[in-house]
């Protein structure tokens, strides 16, 4: 709002995490501190005390207007949808849609209560109202009187998750599941068909008496064991080549047979969009698509194959990557896989996979010599004298360092000597003296990293005559540390994972980033990594740290760096149905080009249907204005 912007009006709008009182409170003193710290106290007791007030009126009108549904044989609909769908301009009307068929409506926190979901489920929680829709479903399941609609918006892929799980949760107890999509059309024809469809096939299964059988939501996890170890081949899917090349010799060296897949291809992607649901985002269409190529290909047996990826633990998609690589499993009759989850925040274990220090110390240097092949090689390529001598120079070093991480002892000395020995070599390519473009690539980082999830973005740059400047793939784990920080400090979180995370951060720039930092900075050709702080600092006058989300505040800090560092050309890269990269991408750009007029962005959305030509007229449109401002 310009109001806002141009300082006419200071908008107040702290973070705060809503687990207790106490988090509340200190977070108000904070922001509030011109306030009596009493009244501050005060207000948010007297505020808490109301909202478990209101929670407990509406469980006691749940069950107020189920006892109506009992005595009067009348049937009721859970309409559960996310908190905002209670808003009449939101969801169009459909409450009074559906009483009109004389047919009672509950909302799912009124009836959350009653129930409880048989754990564990295939997916992850999440968010609170994920918790309550799982809650109701259960419920509902159990009540003969009683069905569920679902209402869905356009706009985020971690729906497709809820949708998914609230179908089985129904559909395996043989309830009816009806999801109802609704965005800004306020035609109700198409929903009130729905409804009446589902009221229809109610009465029919009325009417022949059919018995239901209640199901149990909880599955049964493949766990991959210690005997697997040896015998198993452990799948990785593909994001990064320039690092995965290093890493997949990395993690054999700790014993595993480890593979990364190398089918991160359109033919993929068509794979995936069979498997996941439809309204999942683009990364986890591309995830998913690898993995069940590969084991469709009759590449790999079957009962002796693993299948390894991270979970983040955060609000998006990638927590429940696992749960979307289960659910493809099962319904390719494959369930007898084991999904291993690589994760710091405890979130599943295996007892065959042990994630110990020999194994987080070879990964972290592997991802390093990844950053420094990814900043050496894109700074020179484009300009090198010798064509080929760069990439020739690159598989040089590659044998080196896969050698030295899955050699049986790395040592810190011999990791530093190769570090500053890389980035000594690849400095002394002869260069042509020209100039060209500088093109930044950020945005969600499987799109970001992933040239099959970007249609190969950094060579087209190249071959249009730019050079392209992506940021290291460890800024994303400091990323993330510093999360932990933020949110022990303002959020109430734990202030050991702080002091471990603080430690992580230390560790990364202070002994692993040590040698190759001093060494980019002596060098005649390269700029060193920016340190964490530095970047949360560049975007915290744009947004809220408290922006964790995706890629969150760091997609802004990163493209502030990139300007900073003179890479004022920046793609963004979205990925379709990633709606909190949306926010802190496409969302920040106005506010980047008034901060800093010579940016020249352009957010280019990446899904299985988007046009290449139009992404790759809209980036020839960035480097036309990039090469004016060079000239």
């Amino acid at each position: 709002m310009e109001e806002i912007s141009n300082g006419s009006f200071r908008l107040r709008n702290p973070f705060m995490s809503f687990r207790d009182a106490d988090t509340v409170t200190q977070a108000l003193l904070k922001e509030f501190s011109e306030l009596p710290p009493q009244e501050v106290r005060a207000a948010v007791q007297t505020a808490w005390n109301e909202q478990e007030n209101v929670r407990r009126d509406i469980r006691k009108k749940g069950e107020e207007t189920l006892r109506y549904l009992e005595e009067t044989g009348k049937r009721g609909i859970v309409l559960a949808g996310r908190p905002y769908h209670i808003d009449p301009e939101i969801n169009h009307g459909i409450p009074e849609l559906i009483t009109s068929f004389d047919i009672a409506v509950l909302t799912e926190d009124s009836v959350s209560h009653l129930g409880c979901p048989e754990r564990p489920l295939i997916v992850s929680d999440q968010w609170m109202y994920h918790s309550r829709l799982y809650a109701a479903a259960s419920y509902v399941k159990t009540v003969e009187h009683l069905d569920l609609i679902q209402l869905n918006s356009f706009g985020c892929g971690l729906d497709a998750v809820t949708t998914d799980q609230v179908n089985d949760i129904l559909s395996g107890s043989d309830k009816i599941y009806t999801c109802l999509k609704i965005d800004e059309v306020n035609n109700l024809g198409a929903a009130r068909i729905r409804v009446r469809s589902l009221l229809s096939a109610i009465r029919v299964r009325e009417k022949q008496h059919k018995k239901r059988s209640l199901q149990s939501s909880a599955i049964e996890k493949v766990a991959f064991t210690e005997e697997m170890r040896g015998e198993y081949t452990i799948i990785c899917p593909q994001m990064s080549p320039i690092h995965f090349e290093i890493l997949e010799p990395a993690f054999n060296a700790c014993g595993y047979h480890f593979v990364v897949l190398d089918n991160d291809n359109r033919h993929s992607v068509d794979v995936g969009l069979k498997y996941v649901n439809n309204d999942a985002c683009y990364p986890s269409l591309l995830v998913v698509g690898q993995i069940m190529e590969a084991l469709l290909s009759g590449r790999y047996d079957l009962d002796k194959t693993a299948i390894i990826m991270s979970q983040t633990g955060g609000g998006c998609r990638a927590t429940n990557y696992v749960g979307f690589i289960r659910r493809a499993l099962k319904k390719a009759n494959m369930e007898q896989i084991p999904v291993i989850s690589l994760n710091l925040a405890g979130i599943e274990s295996n007892p065959g996979f042990h994630l110990n220090a020999d194994m987080l110390i070879r990964a972290a240097m592997g991802a390093q010599f990844g950053d420094i092949f990814m900043r050496c090689t894109y700074r020179l390529r484009p300009y090198e004298a010798t064509p080929g001598s760069v990439e020739g120079m690159h598989q040089k070093w590659l044998k080196i360092v896969q050698e030295f991480v899955s050699s049986r002892h790395v040592s810190l000395r011999k990791f530093n000597r190769l570090c500053r020995d890389i980035i000594r070599d690849f400095d002394a390519i002869p260069i042509l003296d020209i100039k060209k473009p500088r093109v930044g690539i950020v945005g969600e980082i499987l799109v970001k990293f992933s040239p099959a999830g970007n249609n190969h973005l950094v060579e087209l740059l190249e071959s249009e005559g730019a050079e392209a400047v992506v940021p290291d793939l460890l800024d994303f784990m400091l990323y993330c540390f510093y999360n932990q920080l933020y949110k022990a400090e303002n959020l109430g979180t734990s202030k050991k994972s702080a002091r471990i995370a603080s430690l992580g951060i230390w560790a990364i720039e202070h002994i692993l980033r040590k040698t190759s930092v001093r060494e980019f900075k002596r060098s005649r050709h390269f700029t060193p990594p920016t340190p964490i702080r530095e970047i949360a600092g560049f975007a915290e006058p744009i947004v809220s740290i408290g922006n964790q989300t995706g890629e969150g505040w760091f997609l802004t800090g990163e493209m502030v760096e990139l300007i900073h560092d003179g890479v004022p050309n920046i793609v963004c890269t979205q990925p379709f149905g990633c709606l909190p990269n949306h926010v802190v991408g496409k969302g920040v750009i106005k506010a980047l080009r008034k901060a800093y007029p010579e940016s020249n962005i352009v957010a280019i959305d990446y899904d299985p249907g988007a046009s290449e030509v139009n992404q790759l007229n809209r980036i020839k449109l960035m480097l036309s204005t990039a090469q004016k401002n060079l000239n």
